[in-house]
């Protein structure tokens, strides 16, 4: 074995030791495989959450700053190493989207210029997730969010019942789509009384899908309800129908389309017998409050005598606690994917179903490299 001297010194270390071991390189690059989550809201309402998904883990919440700067930008001090380890970004959507949003883009950059390994972000609610499909002189703004948060460093998303499940090919990294419905009809077998005389309720047919799943899983009965509340006369406008249908042509007098005709929805009706039952009404997102309104009054009327709604996200935008609480509907059941405390303070109807666990699970599998599949067992293309 070559040895080498140093001045008046002698090394017991051989030249294939020293470049193994030159300056500890090698010993860090075998020991920095940990991870760290963090949250990116600095509000102790929207931390609740991750403060759950860490004590589930049994780690300590990531040593970060996140606040508004006086000319309202936004600032994030990461106050921790994060070199060679994979990071867990949380965020809840509370009712200032975009603030959200640029806190996760702010936190998502600073963490790569930090050298972190792979940054994985937990949105259990995607925001703009509506947005998802072209309007007439609009924009599809959930693919320019998706490749926002590329741009920004993220390399894996953990997200929860996105609104169209088509929104994952505008990513360029993988997707994980969990599923709140175990919890929600956990719910209802537990704490619904009687639930075996309810029956699963589509709001509108686009729903369908999603009630339909329920309601096999569950072993009960389908209701549908189409079309849309009809006004009077006295409420139309003077000159709805002005100025009259003409077919006009400004081209070639030979290149005549067809007149389209406009859509009309019939007047309301419910396919499927309510009459003395149970109706739970099913959707991904509980927003704007009045269909859902407008749906348990034609139940009430059907004769349903108890309503609840089950939704994943409970945004509960404006008047919605207290529209509810007027309402006939008896129970709204949400997750806590985004932060409703408020809400809930406004309108006893409101109840939480925790989802922590399965966001918590999600991340050790991610983390160890192991299989999602347990998470979407039983789980078909269309639920």
């Amino acid at each position: 074995m070559p040895i080498r001297r140093f001045g008046g010194h002698r090394s017991l270390v051989s030249y294939s030791q020293a470049t193994n071991l030159s300056y500890g390189y090698t010993k860090m690059n075998i020991s920095r495989s940990g991870y760290r989550v963090f949250a990116a809201n600095s509000s102790g309402v929207c931390t609740e959450l991750a403060k759950k998904i860490t004590e589930r883990l049994g780690v300590e919440l990531g040593k970060s700053v996140v606040y508004q700067e006086s000319n309202s930008e936004t600032r994030v001090d990461v106050k921790e190493s994060v070199r060679g380890q994979d990071i867990f970004i949380i965020q809840t959507i509370p009712r200032d989207v975009n603030t959200a949003i640029m806190e996760l883009l702010v936190m998502a950059y600073a963490l790569k210029t930090s050298c972190a390994k792979n940054i994985i972000g937990v949105i259990p609610y995607f925001p703009y997730s509506k947005q998802c499909k072209m309007r007439k002189r609009g924009s599809i703004v959930c693919k320019l969010l998706a490749s926002m948060l590329a741009k920004a460093g993220l390399t894996h998303l953990i997200t929860m019942d996105l609104h169209q499940k088509e929104i994952q090919g505008f990513f360029t990294f993988p997707v994980d789509n969990l599923r709140a419905s175990p919890y929600l009809i956990q719910y209802i077998q537990e704490e619904i009384p009687d639930y075996r005389n309810a029956i699963i309720v589509a709001k509108s047919p686009s729903a369908a899908k999603r009630a339909q799943s329920y309601a096999e899983r569950l072993r009960l009965g389908l209701a549908v309800i189409h079309g849309e509340a009809q006004h009077s006369e006295s409420d139309m406008a003077d000159g709805r129908q002005s100025p009259p249908l003409s077919r006009t042509t400004s081209g070639h007098p030979g290149l005549e389309l067809p007149l389209m005709m406009a859509k009309e929805k019939p007047p309301i009706s419910v396919v499927g017998d309510v009459g003395g039952r149970i109706a739970i009404i099913v959707d991904d997102i509980i927003d704007d409050v009045e269909d859902f309104v407008a749906a348990a009054e034609i139940l009430k009327e059907r004769g349903a005598y108890k309503i609840y709604i089950m939704a994943t996200h409970g945004l509960l935008s404006a008047e919605a606690p207290r529209l509810i609480e007027e309402s006939a509907i008896d129970e709204v059941v949400v997750t806590n994917t985004v932060p409703h405390e408020v809400q809930k303070l406004q309108c006893p109807k409101i109840r939480t179903v925790d989802v922590s666990m399965i966001l918590a699970e999600a991340i050790r599998r991610i983390h160890n490299g192991e299989s999602m599949s347990y998470l979407f067992r039983n789980i078909a293309v269309d639920d």
